[in-house]
């Protein structure tokens, strides 16, 4: 588990970033190959501009530029939204052991989604389509980069230790964190636990860095994450 909320903060900036750069990539190559685009809407009018209120082939490219263009953005940027918050939501759970090889994998996730829906681009030609593939796959690496970054940004990384593990262990919003590494959105707060075994006792949560509990002598209270830190449960056996 990561957190769902960094996710979405990460994918709305870098979303925008990365969406509004293929749309305005995509815009300038239909005014640099103008001819070629006109060629292929005047071969493809009716498919092109089957519902626009166009009236000739130029009142049609410009319906593409100022349509068509920019309503894709809208569903690709919705389609980076939800890769972005399953990215912060399962955080942990993709591959790779650092925060900028994760960010990679789920930028290449978006732009899969963006081919398979057809939202990458308007193919013209030979030496454009080129031209848009390579942009394409340097700004999906600098976009997962940028997602890397801002996820590690909105977020902060707690370890949760037990003084023994058989004794008692560490529940954080109902889940078992007990001897994990977690990450959390900055300032967030979250209930802790302390899931004591039957012959033992609980004796308090020791905290460090930037994490600190409402309650240090209650087995039930709310933890908040200001920064990395640790939290760790102390029990010890009744007799």
């Amino acid at each position: 588990m990561g957190s769902f909320f960094a996710g979405i903060k990460a994918g709305t900036l870098g979303g925008i970033f990365y969406i509004g750069g293929l749309a305005a990539f995509n815009a300038a190559l239909l005014y640099a190959f103008k001819d070629a685009a006109m060629n292929l809407i005047y071969q493809n009018y009716p498919t092109i501009c089957p519902t626009i209120n166009s009236t000739s082939i130029e009142a049609c490219f410009s319906s593409v530029v100022e349509v068509y263009i920019p309503y894709t953005a809208f569903l690709g940027f919705f389609v980076s939204l939800f890769f972005a918050a399953l990215f912060g939501w399962s955080y942990e759970s993709f591959p790779g052991k650092s925060s900028l090889v994760k960010g990679e994998v789920v930028a290449v996730l978006v732009a899969l989604g963006l081919v398979l829906g057809d939202l990458y681009g308007v193919i013209l030609g030979p030496l454009a389509t080129a031209l848009l593939v390579a942009f394409f796959v340097i700004w999906t690496g600098l976009y997962g980069f940028i997602m890397g970054r801002l996820y590690v940004r909105y977020t902060r990384t707690v370890r949760f230790e037990s003084s023994d593990v058989k004794l008692v262990k560490v529940m954080v919003d109902g889940k078992d964190y007990t001897g994990r590494t977690r990450t959390f959105a900055h300032t967030s707060t979250h209930e802790v636990r302390a899931e004591v075994d039957e012959g033992a006792s609980f004796k308090g949560w020791d905290v460090s860095g930037g994490v600190m509990v409402e309650d240090p002598r209650s087995f039930e209270t709310l933890m908040e994450v200001n920064g990395d830190g640790l939290l760790k449960a102390q029990g010890a056996r009744k007799y």
